[in-house]
C-alpha cells in the first residue's frame, strides 16, 4: 500500500510540474493577446474619436475599412516626428507574428528545416526577433498605393494606427517613401510593449535567451556578429 501511495504521489507531482510548465510557457503569448484585446476595444473608438466631430468628418470616416483583426506595421523613423521618409523600408504583418513564432531553444530545428511549424520560411541570414525571444516571420511590404473608384492608381495610401495608449491617428504613406501622421508623433502611435528587431549577417544560434523578455520601450538586445535594426511596432486598425 505504501509503495502504491508513493507511486501515486510521484505521478501527482509530475502532473503538477508539467501543468505549471505549460502555463508559464504560455505567459508570453497571453500577454501579447491581452494587449491585442485592449487594442481591439480601441477599434470601436477609432472613427468616433477622429472623424465624427462634424458631418463632413463623418463622411470622411466612411472611406476607411476596419480590419476584422489587428495588423502590425514595422516602422523606422524619428520617434519625435510626425512626418518623414523611408516608409518604403517599412513592413506589414497581416497576422500577429508572435504566436506564429519559434522559440530560441528550437532554433536548431528551424535552421535545419527552413520552415516554421506555422508555415513561414526562415532565412538564416536575415531574421527577426520579438520581445519574448521568439523568432518571427519577416513582414511583407507595406502597400503605399491604392486604386481609386475608376481603378486608377493613387500614389499614396492611408491607415488608421495606434499605440494603444492615448493617440489614434491616420498614417499616410506615399509611393516615394514619404510618410505623415494626421495627429501625434511616431512615438505616440508605437505600441511600446511590442519590441522587434531585424538581424542580418549572423546565426540566430548566437542569440542569448537570458536577454529576454525585453522591457517595454527598451532596445532589443545585440547579438554577437549581427547587424541589428530596431523597429517600432504600430497597431493597424484599418485602411482607406
Amino acid at each position: 500500500m505504501l509503495n502504491f501511495l508513493y507511486r501515486q504521489g510521484i505521478t501527482l507531482v509530475l502532473f503538477c510540474a508539467a501543468f505549471l510548465f505549460r502555463s508559464c510557457h504560455s505567459l508570453a503569448l497571453l500577454s501579447r493577446r491581452n494587449a491585442l484585446a485592449t487594442a481591439a476595444a480601441t477599434t470601436a473608438l477609432t472613427t468616433g474619436s477622429i472623424f465624427t466631430s462634424d458631418a463632413a468628418n463623418a463622411e470622411e470616416a466612411t472611406k476607411f475599412v476596419r480590419y476584422p483583426q489587428i495588423r502590425f506595421i514595422a516602422a523606422l523613423g524619428d520617434p519625435n516626428s510626425s512626418r518623414g521618409t523611408g516608409a518604403d523600408q517599412w513592413g506589414l504583418w497581416r497576422d500577429d507574428p508572435g504566436p506564429r513564432g519559434v522559440r530560441l531553444q528550437n532554433a536548431d530545428s528551424l535552421i535545419e528545416k527552413g520552415i516554421a511549424p506555422a508555415g513561414w520560411q526562415f532565412d538564416p541570414q536575415d531574421w527577426w526577433l520579438e520581445e519574448h525571444g521568439l523568432i518571427m516571420s519577416q513582414p511583407g511590404d507595406l502597400p503605399r498605393t491604392k486604386l481609386d473608384a475608376n481603378k486608377k492608381m493613387v500614389p499614396s495610401k492611408r491607415y488608421v494606427v495606434t499605440g494603444d495608449r492615448e493617440v489614434t491617428s491616420v498614417l499616410t504613406v506615399f509611393q516615394n517613401g514619404e510618410w505623415s501622421l494626421g495627429k501625434g508623433t511616431l512615438y505616440d502611435v508605437t505600441h511600446l510593449p511590442c519590441r522587434s528587431a531585424r538581424y542580418t549577417g549572423c546565426s540566430v544560434e548566437n542569440a542569448n535567451r537570458k536577454d529576454f523578455p525585453v522591457k517595454p520601450g527598451a532596445a532589443m538586445p545585440a547579438v554577437a556578429g549581427c547587424n541589428k535594426q530596431d523597429y517600432a511596432v504600430l497597431f493597424v486598425l484599418g485602411e482607406e
